[in-house]
């Protein structure tokens, strides 16, 4: 027999009753039922109940044994009673009576348990990670994560990508994040990176004649940390083509993300129609550029019905070159205290307020107060006829505005009685964060946003440059490697107008893939560069090797890269990236459990010619 099991702990069934098993795994509970000690013993694979009782040669040492700690037991198949079987799990018809014991890794008292639900703080389950991952929970999103991948790769190999893993150590390259360097010994003073992506490098593979490329790739950013982003480093399906344009990017990677989230969505639909919307739209219909399509509501801009109003704020603000007021339509939302809600949500981010008008039917108190008549004698009049009944319009805004303007806001957005709209206002980028995030509240609490889908979308059209209002100056606002729209004759123009071949994927609110059509023609990159304030001396020290290579022959190529951590948070059904991470650091960079970032030696800075200048 093997030294340490014959099966695992998923495998014996009825068919076992009367083998002699050996198994090991994890002490998962104990229980004493009148003298007789039970365990559940777990690893891996599943879960087995064994027994002893006083008779066994074995009881001694069995009555030692602890919650996880790690033994060994010989003993007899035998079938459960009827009454006694426990059909959730695959072993529930069979347990297995001790005959021999040994312990392969005793436990100390547990800083977390890992059985049940108990919930710990994030600083125990990290510095305890090992613990923690043995829960039910860790390891089912662990093993997903190991699926996916393992997914992905078949699914790209069926499409004839090659897969090739590109440096980890390499050149700092400013990519929209901050580097993590790595100092040389062998040339002091001099640095290496870690890379951010393997931009470069992927577009070098194009250039040296490989037409598909893909890996499951590293990458490292020092950045700061979010619930669905994680603090150093990730990894990301990392794919480039040659000879593509947009169109077929889409179409290579929808097909492989659509049989992911098909295979692993345990049941929920996946949208098989991607709509493309440019990023303009969707900053206007969601205020995201990651917009959650399961919401249905679009925002509007309405300005034209405020621009000279009765409401001040708004009238006066549209006075202002570049200000718009826009609506988000609430279906269902048209009572006060949801309105009263929502802008105390708009307090909590900061804004003095949100303005509200919501549709109901007339009442007689509203009667009443119109006509400054008493209740009673409003509702003889509702009633008779003598005043019509209907919708009406409530909330200051209403008041302040008037029926007129009111009723074609109500129309515009398509709205009736028990409908509402929140209004902001002011220049689109200051308020569109704010609104997007009503957007997803109002459509989450008056359940119109579908949970039970994944709804995708590729925002396209992304403009390559803006300029900074207190500067005047020009530069880059997305990847500056992006294939201008129109080539060198768009950037003869306003440098504003230039929008990119750049592309996200959104889905439910998340960002999951990023890419774009490559500028691979070395005068039409100079130019670009040249417009946000970088000289071709500049160009070149920064991204020497690309350019050099791009004057021998470079093929039009384009790619993207699609989040793994992200997207298996998805399929998870997990809010917090560090759910689905084997190993993550905590809110503030750092590895709890490997004591990461620590103190070098000093030997090791004499090395590298580096002294650590104190912090004060």
């Amino acid at each position: 027999m093997h030294a340490y099991r014959s099966h695992t702990c998923a495998d014996l069934d009825k068919s076992n009753v009367g083998d002699k098993v050996r198994l090991s795994g994890w002490v998962h509970r104990v229980r004493d039922h009148g003298g007789i000690l039970f365990i559940d013993l777990r690893d891996h694979y599943g879960m087995t109940q064994v027994l002893c009782d006083p008779d066994s040669a074995a009881f001694a040492d069995v009555e030692k044994v602890r919650s996880e700690w790690c033994i060994r037991i010989d003993g007899e198949v035998k079938a459960r009673a009827d009454d006694l079987v426990n059909s959730k799990i695959p072993t529930g018809e069979i347990e297995v009576f001790v005959r021999e014991i040994e312990v392969l890794g005793a436990s100390k008292e547990l800083p977390l348990q890992v059985f049940g639900d108990q919930e710990y703080p994030e600083e125990t389950r990290l510095r305890y990670r090992y613990l923690d991952l043995r829960r039910e929970k860790m390891q089912e999103n662990m093993v997903l994560r190991s699926d996916v991948v393992s997914s992905i790769r078949r699914r790209m190999w069926d499409r004839e990508f090659k897969e090739f893993q590109t440096p980890i150590i390499t050149a700092s390259s400013p990519e929209g994040a901050r580097d993590f360097l790595v100092p040389s010994r062998l040339h002091p003073g001099k640095f290496y990176a870690l890379p951010q992506a393997p931009q470069q490098f992927k577009q070098l593979l194009m250039v040296s004649g490989f037409d598909k490329y893909f890996q499951i790739a590293p990458c490292f950013r020092d950045e700061d940390p979010r619930a669905d982003r994680s603090p150093t480093d990730f990894y990301q399906l990392d794919l480039e083509m040659s000879f593509v344009e947009q169109q077929d990017v889409f179409d290579t990677i929808q097909p492989v993300l659509t049989g992911i989230f098909e295979e692993f969505g345990g049941g929920k639909s996946v949208d098989q129609e991607w709509p493309q919307i440019s990023y303009k739209d969707a900053a206007l219909w969601y205020g995201s550029d990651k917009p959650d399509l399961r919401n249905p509501i679009k925002m509007q801009v309405v300005s034209e019905h405020f621009a000279g109003s009765g409401f001040a704020i708004f009238a006066k603000l549209l006075e202002q070159e570049g200000t718009q007021i826009r609506a988000i339509p609430a279906p269902t939302g048209g009572s006060r205290k949801f309105c009263d809600r929502m802008n105390a949500f708009a307090q909590k981010e900061g804004l003095p307020g949100m303005g509200y008008i919501f549709w109901r039917e007339k009442t007689a108190d509203s009667v009443a107060q119109e006509l400054g008549i008493p209740v009673k004698e409003a509702q003889a009049k509702l009633k008779s006829g003598e005043v019509e009944g209907g919708m009406e319009a409530a909330g200051p805004l209403a008041k302040n505005i008037g029926p007129e303007r009111t009723e074609a806001i109500r129309q515009q957005l398509g709205l009736s009685v028990g409908d509402a709209a929140f209004f902001l206002g002011g220049k689109p980028k200051a308020f569109e964060g704010v609104a997007g995030r009503a957007r997803n509240v109002i459509g989450s609490e008056l359940g119109l946003t579908d949970e039970n889908r994944f709804a995708f979308a590729w925002i396209v059209d992304f403009p390559i440059y803006e300029k900074d209002e207190e500067s005047g100056k020009i530069d880059f606002e997305h990847n500056p490697f992006s294939m201008p729209q129109g080539g060198m004759d768009a950037l003869m123009g306003d440098p504003l107008e230039v929008l990119g071949y750049q592309y996200d994927l959104a889905c439910n609110g998340y960002e999951l893939v990023s890419g774009a059509i490559r500028n691979h023609k070395p005068e039409i990159m100079f130019k670009a560069f040249e417009i946000a304030g970088y000289g071709k001396d500049e160009v070149e020290k920064r991204f020497g090797g690309m350019v050099n290579a791009f004057q021998y022959g470079a093929p039009p190529h384009g790619g993207c890269a699609a989040g793994i951590d992200r997207i298996v948070m998805l399929l998870a059904e997990e809010a917090n990236i560090r759910e689905v991470i084997l190993f993550p650091m905590n809110q503030r960079a750092e590895d709890l459990m490997m004591n990461a970032p620590n103190d070098p030696m000093p030997d090791q800075l004499m090395e590298l010619g580096l002294r650590v200048i104190p912090q004060d």
